[in-house]
Formats: C-alpha cells, sequence, structure tokens
C-alpha cells in the first residue's frame, strides 16, 4: 500500500488505526511536505507579478528548490514506513539456534540503522527547506506572508518529529561510533532547522 497515493481521509484513518505503522516518521515527513508545499504556493503567486519583478529570478531559483524538496519529502512518507517494516520483518526470523539468533541480531542492528537513516535524511531534507523559505521573506506576495510562517511552522515540526524518530531507533543500535555520529550530527541539525524557523515565523509574526 502507498501511502501517498491514498486521500487524506485514508491516511488519517490508517494513521489513527493500530496498525503499527505509518506512524511519527510518516506524519512529521508529511508535516514538512505541507511546509514546503506552502513556500512553493506562495512563490507561484508571486512569480509573474509586476509588483515583484525584481525579484523575479530570486523566487524562480527559490521555486525550483520548491519543487524539489517537495518530491523528496513526498517520498519520504512510504520511505520512512517501509524502514518501520524492515524492522518488524525481523522479528519473523527464526531463532531456535545460536546461529539463527545470530543472523537475527545483525539483521535488526542493520534495520534499526536503516529507520534511523530515514528520519535522519528528513530532517536534511527539512532544514534545506527552511533555508528555502527563510530566503522567501521579503521577496515573495505579502498578501501570502501568513502562509510562509505556517510553511515554517509545519517544517519545525516535522523536523522535530524526525529528531525523535533518529533518536527512538539510535537506541536500539550497538554500533557505538554510528550513534555517535548521528546523535551529533542530528543535534547540528535540530538546532540550526528550530533557529530558522523561529526566526521566520518571528519576522513574518513582526510584517502582518
Amino acid at each position: 500500500m502507498s501511502l501517498v497515493e491514498l486521500t487524506i481521509a485514508e491516511f488519517a484513518k490508517v494513521l489513527g488505526s493500530d496498525a503499527p505503522a505509518p506512524g511519527g516518521g510518516s506524519a512529521a515527513a508529511l508535516s514538512g511536505l505541507n511546509g514546503i508545499s506552502l513556500t512553493k504556493m506562495v512563490c507561484e503567486l508571486t512569480l509573474g507579478k509586476k509588483k515583484y519583478a525584481d525579484f523575479q529570478a530570486e523566487v524562480e531559483a527559490i521555486h525550483q528548490d520548491t519543487v524539489r524538496l517537495q518530491e523528496s519529502l513526498l517520498l519520504a512518507i512510504d520511505k520512512d514506513t517501509e524502514a518501520f517494516n524492515a524492522v518488524s520483518a525481523v522479528f519473523d526470523l527464526p531463532k531456535e539456534t545460536d546461529e539463527e539468533k545470530a543472523i537475527r541480531r545483525e539483521a535488526m542492528q542493520e534495520a534499526l540503522k536503516g529507520a534511523t537513516q530515514s528520519p535522519y535524511e528528513m530532517m536534511e531534507e527539512m532544514v534545506e527547506a527552511l533555508r528555502v523559505t527563510k530566503k522567501a521573506i521579503g521577496k515573495t506576495n505579502t498578501n501570502a506572508a501568513s502562509d510562509l510562517g505556517v510553511a515554517a511552522l509545519n517544517l519545525k515540526a516535522g523536523l522535530q518529529g524526525a529528531w525523535l524518530n533518529v533518536l527512538i531507533n539510535l537506541a536500539g543500535i550497538k554500533d557505538e561510533a554510528f550513534v555517535s555520529d548521528y546523535q551529533e550530527k542530528g543535534q547540528g541539525l535540530l538546532s540550526e532547522g528550530e533557529g530558522l524557523a523561529d526566526e521566520i515565523y518571528q519576522a513574518i509574526l513582526k510584517s502582518l
């Protein structure tokens, strides 16, 4: 089942059911997708308008970035659930012999690393989306300024949600170097992204 092919009502129904997936990771990706989609919308409400002719080239470049990020975050909705499903599949592996148990442990470690990398990549994309959104301030349609603020809020929520999913998977990984690396890189992305989101929100708030 492809989550992105569901209607909003269908997605909400399966998200709110007792099915283990989709869960917080896919919901975080959706939040980020909503955010960058709003930034894209603001660009499209700006391009071609005489009032913003001086910013046409810059807004075109921002728009191109939003198109790419929109596609990436759309794919991330299913990608995160697939990573979770890979972890769940390990529980079905046999564990009767010592050899089977060792294979199962190794498979679990690899699956958890994949489930860590998926939300981490989301974080990278959401921070980039926040950088792109910040560039749009002061160069885009002022009638849609509030939408840039909502974009930042959605991206911040998605970023923080993705970080929680990174952390919960790191907790089960025994490779200390891997854990340390993703904790450090993830914390850096979180700090930058939260700062950008707050800066965008406050700038929009002051402009209204």
